[in-house]
């Protein structure tokens, strides 16, 4: 039996890292897309944490450059393909708009169309966004509910979408997305809110620092764990006919809420160390975001195993565990 092979665009994020983890584990060959823009070292950080770092195949490749991916595709041959690379900071979008369209947008677009061209058998995810939803139509969204996109990032993240979508219809490809609610993990980035909060919240149980700055406190979200909705990932591509798929927890809490937990996780009060600032407020803000994911759940038998109560307590312990590594506390 030959070993199947996947090949992940954005492999060093917080969700490639844990689908290359899902899919080692699943027998497959992993290979990743990686963007030439750090020190190797720094490049690899989660999938080291994750201790699979030597056992993804890299290389090197831009969503931006069409060439290289149709090179990189004929080179391993997948038979699944998650496109997961994108400028995916909401805040950057709007500094960086043109940018954010050309990889997060055109660089889905380029994917596809490698695809097309040298792995047209190969089944593809598409890493789709609840921010596409923005000024929300419904209170609880589904798949079929409109979009209203409130950042260039949105934007960008809807004619990936779209041109999911066109590709599937137009060609025949396997081609399905994952319309992602909020998810988190030890893995997140620093600059989103969620690890901003615990790993502030680590640094003031240690001493290291004594508040953390916020924007938008009543803004709410769904938020879920990385790790379970890597799987959702991969059930979509195991399915006979590719679709779309919301994938979310199906309860929303505010940024408020999620500071009190972590901050109650190590004992703290939230109101004695958090500061509003101005600077980090949206220019047009995605109030609430609640997804339903009763289709995901019906056919792909996938639901969020994780409580946030449970993800907040990982995130703060591993900032926690990390800061007294680093500080020798």
């Amino acid at each position: 039996m030959t070993t199947k092979r996947a090949l992940i665009t954005g492999v060093t994020g917080q969700d490639g890292a844990y689908l290359s983890q899902l899919l080692l584990a699943k027998g497959y060959e992993v290979h990743g897309l990686l963007r030439r823009s750090a020190s190797a070292d720094v490049v690899n950080s989660r999938l080291t944490w994750l201790g699979i770092a030597d056992k993804v195949i890299l290389h090197d490749g831009n969503l931006t450059d069409l060439s290289g991916l149709i090179r990189t595709l004929t080179e391993v041959r997948p038979a699944e393909i998650y496109n997961l690379a994108a400028q995916s900071f909401v805040k950057s979008s709007w500094q960086q708009p043109l940018l954010t369209g050309t990889v997060t947008g055109l660089g889905a677009g380029n994917v596809l169309e490698a695809t097309r061209i040298a792995a047209p058998e190969a089944r593809f995810y598409q890493a789709s966004s609840s921010e596409m939803y923005g000024l929300i139509q419904e209170p609880v969204q589904s798949e079929k509910t409109p979009f209203y996109p409130r950042s260039p990032y949105a934007v960008a993240k809807l004619y990936a979408h779209w041109m999911t979508v066109n590709y599937r219809e137009s060609f025949g490809l396997h081609a399905s997305s994952g319309i992602l609610f909020n998810h988190e993990s030890p893995l997140r980035g620093i600059e989103f809110v969620t690890r901003k909060i615990t790993d502030g919240v680590a640094r003031i149980k240690l001493g290291l620092q004594k508040e953390i700055a916020l924007g938008n406190m009543d803004a709410k979200r769904d938020w879920g764990h990385a790790r379970d909705y890597v799987k959702a990932m991969w059930l979509m591509l195991q399915q006979d006919k590719p679709d779309d798929y919301v994938v979310a927890t199906g309860r929303t809490v505010s940024v408020r809420d999620f500071c009190t937990l972590a901050f109650g996780h190590v004992g703290l009060k939230m109101e004695d160390h958090v500061v509003i600032d101005p600077r980090y407020m949206r220019p047009a803000e995605v109030e609430v975001l609640l997804g339903n994911p009763a289709k995901a759940q019906k056919a792909l038998g996938w639901v969020a195993e994780t409580t946030l109560e449970q993800l907040v307590a990982e995130m703060v312990e591993a900032d926690l565990a990390r800061l007294k590594q680093h500080t020798h506390l």
